[in-house]
């Protein structure tokens, strides 16, 4: 296995390790009889989920470039997209969760059109795979 498909599994690894400490925090760590505390939860839960989710996502594309099933340069874009998306959009509502300043919120849209560009990216990569029909 080369450099480059071991540093993206350890991202992944990484990511979907952050994710669940942060999900069990959310669900264990937290004043829920305030209106903050509930808000808080709500966040850490929203970004929590869509970072394991990307994390997993990482980790499939290393799969598929392997299995020469996708485009390798375009797969790379996709895993890019994933990865800042997986920091801009959960990191904004952990912030806002931990009390961060409120125009953090308007990071996590840009993080949204990351993992979207990203989906997308993934698209075209299987489209332009090796050997493509």
């Amino acid at each position: 296995m080369g450099a480059a498909a071991k540093g993206w599994i350890v991202v992944a690894a990484l990511s979907g390790a952050i994710s669940v400490i942060v999900g069990a925090f959310a669900a264990h760590g937290l004043d829920l009889s305030t209106e903050a505390g509930r808000k808080a939860r709500e966040w850490l839960q929203t970004g929590s989920q869509y970072q394991v989710i990307h994390a997993l996502a990482i980790m499939g594309v290393v799969v598929l470039v392997r299995s020469a099933t996708i485009n390798a340069p375009v797969a790379l874009v996709a895993q890019c997209l994933f990865l800042l998306g997986s920091v801009l959009f959960p990191g904004a509502l952990y912030a806002l969760a931990f009390g961060g300043p409120r125009w953090m919120g308007a990071v996590a849209p840009i993080g949204g059109a990351a993992f979207i560009l990203g989906w997308l990216s993934l698209a075209l990569a299987a489209l332009m795979r090796p050997g493509a029909d």
